[in-house]
């Protein structure tokens, strides 16, 4: 039997981003169905935005982060960066892509002055994010 790393490294990818959206959806779907209230009246937003910019994430993010868990090992050889800050870049790719998306969809509109002091805090969550967990799914699946 083959080991199939770069398999194992996209399923330990993709762990953290897909528990994270699943807890989004379980509060979402308790707000939404158990108490009837619409959005618009929980968060002053236009009515349902949340539907739209949530489910393309929940599409897209587990896989980037599969894949660039993946890449991570590709580059491992050539290229000497910790888990943590590699998964750190990862930001510096995600947050244009979804102000694009968000505009192409016109989901919501963000302003890059609004968007911009929000990189250095998604680069901090994603390090620790990539740094304890992403590591620690890779040390148990013997690809770190």
């Amino acid at each position: 039997m083959r080991p199939h790393p770069y398999l194992r490294a996209y399923m330990s990818g993709i762990v953290v981003p897909t528990l994270f959206l699943l807890a989004i959806m379980v509060v979402f779907g308790y707000h939404q169905y158990y108490f009837e209230v619409p959005n618009q009246f929980v968060i002053p937003l236009p009515g349902r935005p949340l539907e739209r910019a949530i489910i393309f994430p929940m599409a897209v993010v587990p896989n980037v982060w599969g894949v660039w868990n993946m890449l991570l090992l590709a580059l491992r050889s050539r290229v000497q960066l910790t888990v943590g800050v590699h998964g750190a870049l990862l930001p510096l790719f995600l947050m244009p892509a979804g102000v694009a998306l968000a505009r192409a969809l016109d989901v919501f509109t963000i302003q890059w002055r609004f968007a911009l002091p929000m990189i250095p805090i998604g680069m901090v969550v994603y390090y620790l994010a990539w740094k304890y967990v992403v590591g620690f799914l890779n040390d148990e699946m013997g690809i770190a």
